[in-house]
């Protein structure tokens, strides 16, 4: 019997370790930084006018737990080998850039207030918003890249229904799913415009250097390629292959129509029930594909014909050993 990894040694390097290692270095630096800092330091901005005070190490014991439990708390999936691989990177990206945002903020703030005798007089550090964003997105997106898939897969004892699709198909069967570039430019308008104007309102870039980041990472989000070849199904999202069924596993696959928001509470990565994923982008026909392990695959594509027919075909030519 072999053991399975249910934890991924990455993940909780990138999805526990660091934010541990932010909120604990917070709470160090305001503590070596507190002979310098005034009784009272600035902890909110209106606009860049400070108009709310508190203790240092107070406002770092706060911010600590608040790295740990929004930045923590949203990437700590990314340690569970044999959750979803697609949702633990959404996560592992979406945490590590609110942890590296909140850092960033709390540092900048300190140090602008170092051998400062009214903090009254400290104006906000917006650059902060910018480097925070920018360096939380690309660790989150490197610590993704790194994640690898620890979910079960047990090998199929038994050929696909004679009732499901059959048919020779030219592989590989590719189609982009989600986006299209249209919308993808529309999407990108609609964010960029009215930050620019900000930008030109505020005379600073601070709020293009939060938002580019942001906005390339969930429009990256948003966009897939599925496979059907020899080995299997496979999609994927951000350079890297976030979903993989291989054609040892498949028990059957099956075409269905389907409805994002009706039938699963939303566009998108989703999951209804335990071992039941949907990439659902769109209206209309979809494949589904079941494991011999019990879980099952639902994604939107116009090819789900080809693509279930394709994938029985290559169940039943496996060796029956």
């Amino acid at each position: 019997m072999t053991t399975r990894r249910t934890i991924d040694p990455i993940g909780a390097l990138f999805g526990l370790g660091i934010p541990v290692l932010c909120a604990v270095g917070v709470v160090w630096l305001t503590s070596a930084w507190t002979p310098r800092l005034p009784s009272e330091i600035a902890t909110h901005w209106s606009g860049t006018a400070a108009d709310s005070f508190g203790s240092p190490m107070s406002t770092a014991w706060t911010m600590a737990l608040l790295i740990l439990l929004i930045g923590g708390g949203c990437c700590a999936i990314a340690a569970l080998a044999q959750a979803q691989l697609m949702m633990r990177r959404y996560m592992l990206v979406i945490g590590l850039t609110v942890t590296f945002l909140m850092l960033a903020v709390q540092v900048a703030t300190l140090a602008s207030q170092l051998d400062v005798t009214d903090p009254a007089d400290v104006r906000f550090p917006a650059w902060s918003l910018g480097v925070g964003t920018v360096t939380g997105a690309v660790v989150g997106w490197v610590g993704a890249r790194l994640l690898r898939d620890g979910r079960p897969r047990t090998p199929a004892t038994r050929r696909p229904d004679p009732s499901l699709p059959r048919g020779p198909a030219e592989l590989p069967l590719v189609e982009q799913v989600g986006t299209g570039t249209g919308t993808t430019a529309v999407v990108a308008l609609v964010v960029l415009v009215p930050v620019v104007l900000v930008c030109g309102a505020l005379g600073s870039v601070w709020p293009i250097l939060v938002a580019a980041p942001l906005l390339i990472v969930v429009l990256g989000l948003l966009r897939f390629t599925v496979t059907v070849d020899e080995t299997g199904l496979s999609v994927r999202n951000l350079g890297a292959d976030a979903v993989f069924y291989g054609i040892d596993e498949v028990v059957g696959a099956k075409v269905t129509r389907t409805r994002p928001f009706q039938d699963w509470g939303g566009w998108g990565m989703r999951v209804k029930g335990r071992g039941r994923y949907g990439l659902v982008t769109n209206t209309g026909p979809a494949l589904v594909v079941t494991t011999e392990s019990g879980q099952e695959f639902t994604v939107t594509t116009r090819r789900a014909q080809e693509m279930a027919g394709a994938l029985n075909t290559l169940a039943d030519r496996r060796d029956p050993d």
